[in-house]
């Protein structure tokens, strides 16, 4: 009986795999053919792929670096993994539901591997181009419920993430869903419906409030809190893997926000990559003067979360706005990456590195920016779309559709993080044993350590602290 069932699996993958296209254009003749500049926009397109996947080389120095240096191999094959696990996952199942034909404005629903006419060099470079936002909507979770976490549960997320969650909302903005072309919001909107330039919503906002939920889950590390319940710090190992991490990811935001034209062709991207250099900027530098009123001493780690902050809360209004409303985004974006930590961890809410304020709060007030500031200077997408304009220039009901676009954006995210997570610590449980935690996941989930001659013991930072 087990021979039958694994014949007829490998003879399904064989057929699928033999499956001729049926109206793509794999070679790319075609295309080409028919407008010789379209190689170009590949190329941009591409390069900026390849940016925003280094920027998974930035989450995990990120995350490393705020751990402790016990689960630091865990969190490099967490951040490894993810983008494996979650590149089959959007390949056989994510895209379809993201771009496939739409289905009453909910989800897509063709696509699925890649076949048939989806076998083309056009529809292949969008899901390239979409797969690497999907697997940073996957690991901004991975920082958040470090030095916890099953390492078996973390991949069945980053499938489920990559092949649901994040797709079907990305469907709803991005593929021709309700939010962005429901007849209701586009007539509120004044032609248009909700918007999210490069995926403040999309990406950032969505990953931030699944951690929410997986936080909230899991619960707070060993250690964390004192009896009375009050917060300790638990430092990392390395605030210089934490500012390589940080440096990386700013680097990685130009193709993340740049590339969202899809096209070299669209001068726009001037204006986008200044927009998205000046928010990073300011919101570190808020950050810097938050921490140094507060604690008497400019805070690395809060300055680093600033920044990223910064380039969260633009990557939605990044092409709709001026350089100067860039600004001030990045500047509320320092008081909220600031001040969302640590209100969530005066609440038991332990978040390693920040990713909910940062990502998650960030992400909702980058969506409200954009309905603020968006100035008419620049269409839907491209300059021949309507332009957008929003509260400051008049229209209101932009405004209103995106506080509308940021409560949607809330529910699903949180909504299926909690009920993954709940049905994950039911089932199979979230966390190892605090036996296993003490020791650190790296022994116990990896049998292995990421630095040999380094010496291990939970009283380090006090004997540190005594020299």
């Amino acid at each position: 009986m087990k021979w039958c069932v694994k014949t007829g699996v490998m003879a399904v993958v064989l057929l699928l795999l033999t499956m001729p296209s049926l109206a793509g254009d794999p070679s790319g003749a075609e295309t080409i053919a028919s407008n010789l500049s379209v190689a170009v926009d590949f190329v941009w397109v591409l390069i900026s792929a390849f940016l925003v996947m280094f920027m998974q080389l930035g989450f995990a120095m990120l995350e490393a670096g705020f751990s402790r240096a016990k689960n630091v191999a865990n969190v490099l094959m967490k951040n490894l993994m993810d983008f494996a696990v979650g590149s089959i996952a959007f390949f056989a199942i994510g895209f379809a539901l993201m771009m496939g034909s739409d289905l009453r404005g909910i989800m897509g629903t063709d696509g699925w591997l890649l076949l048939g006419e989806f076998y083309d060099v056009n529809t292949i470079l969008l899901w390239f181009f979409m797969l690497v936002f999907a697997a940073t909507a996957a690991t901004i979770v991975s920082g958040a419920i470090a030095e916890r976490p099953k390492f078996s549960i973390y991949l069945i997320y980053s499938a489920i993430v990559t092949a649901i969650i994040y797709p079907i909302y990305g469907h709803w903005l991005w593929g021709g869903g309700w939010l962005s072309s429901s007849e209701f919001l586009v007539n509120l909107g004044g032609g248009y419906g909700a918007l999210d330039f490069a995926g403040s919503g999309v990406v950032h906002a969505l990953g931030g409030y699944v951690a929410l939920a997986a936080c909230m889950l899991i619960g707070p590390r060993i250690g964390k809190y004192d009896e009375n319940g009050n917060p300790k710090p638990i430092p990392g190992h390395s605030l210089a893997l934490a500012m390589m991490g940080g440096l990386i990811l700013w680097f990685g935001w130009f193709g993340f926000n740049g590339g969202s034209t899809l096209s070299a062709h669209e001068l726009r991207i001037s204006i986008i990559a200044a927009n998205t250099n000046l928010a990073a900027a300011a919101g570190a530098i808020t950050a810097m003067f938050i921490t140094w009123r507060r604690l008497r001493k400019p805070d690395v780690g809060l300055t680093i979360n600033g920044a990223i902050g910064g380039l969260v809360a633009i990557t939605a209004p990044c092409a709709w706005v001026s350089p100067l409303s860039s600004v001030l985004i990045g500047v509320i974006a320092g008081f909220i990456a600031c001040y969302g930590y640590w209100s969530l961890e005066r609440r038991g809410i332990d978040d390693v590195v920040g990713a909910i304020p940062v990502h998650g709060f960030n992400g909702t007030w980058g969506l409200i920016a954009l309905g603020i500031f968006a100035d008419g200077t620049y269409g839907v997408y491209t300059t021949e779309a309507p332009l957008v304009t929003g509260l400051l220039y008049g229209n209101t009901g932009f405004f209103a559709v995106q506080v509308i676009s940021t409560t949607v954006n809330f529910l699903w995210a949180f909504g299926t993080g909690y009920l993954l997570f709940y049905l994950l610590k039911r089932l199979v449980g979230l966390r190892v044993s605090p036996e296993e935690e003490r020791l650190g996941l790296d022994i116990s989930e990896h049998a292995t350590i990421a630095y040999p001659n380094f010496v291990y013991t939970e009283q380090m930072p006090i004997a540190v602290k005594k020299r």
